[in-house]
């Protein structure tokens, strides 16, 4: 057998926070859910995205601590255009989530942004430039 990608995870310090960011996304993710320790959302193509409360981790993994000085594995969402980059930057920066980079023209041929989940975790935005 070859393991294949199932799945992110998301370790959340407030669940309700970090569902409505990923919500805004189009993550459609189960009503209610924000009461839940441990919340499964399915996207397109099948692959899933695990949000668990920092209290589960630790449940079975006693020493876990809060990574310090940056994440080492982000979300990249793809936008239909460049525009669409744009316009979700600004809706959620309007909405209150911290904007990281503000969208621009990268060198590797796309349109491009990051956004900070509620836990300050990079979310980039992107899209072919042309």
């Amino acid at each position: 057998m070859t393991p294949r990608l199932d799945a992110f995870s998301v370790i959340a310090s407030d669940l309700a926070a970090s569902l409505a960011f990923y919500r805004r996304l189009g993550l459609d993710i189960p009503a209610g859910a924000e009461s839940a320790p441990h919340v499964e959302a399915v996207g397109p193509g099948g692959l899933r995205v695990l949000w668990d409360t920092e209290d589960v981790i630790r449940s079975f993994d006693p020493q876990w601590r809060r990574p310090e000085g940056g994440e080492r594995l982000g979300l990249a969402f793809r936008c239909a255009n460049a525009a669409e980059v744009d316009s979700v930057y600004a809706e959620l920066v309007g909405a209150g989530y911290r904007g990281h980079l503000a969208p621009w023209d990268a060198v590797w041929g796309q349109r491009y942004a990051v956004v900070l989940d509620p836990d300050g975790c990079g979310v980039s935005l992107f899209a072919d430039a042309a």
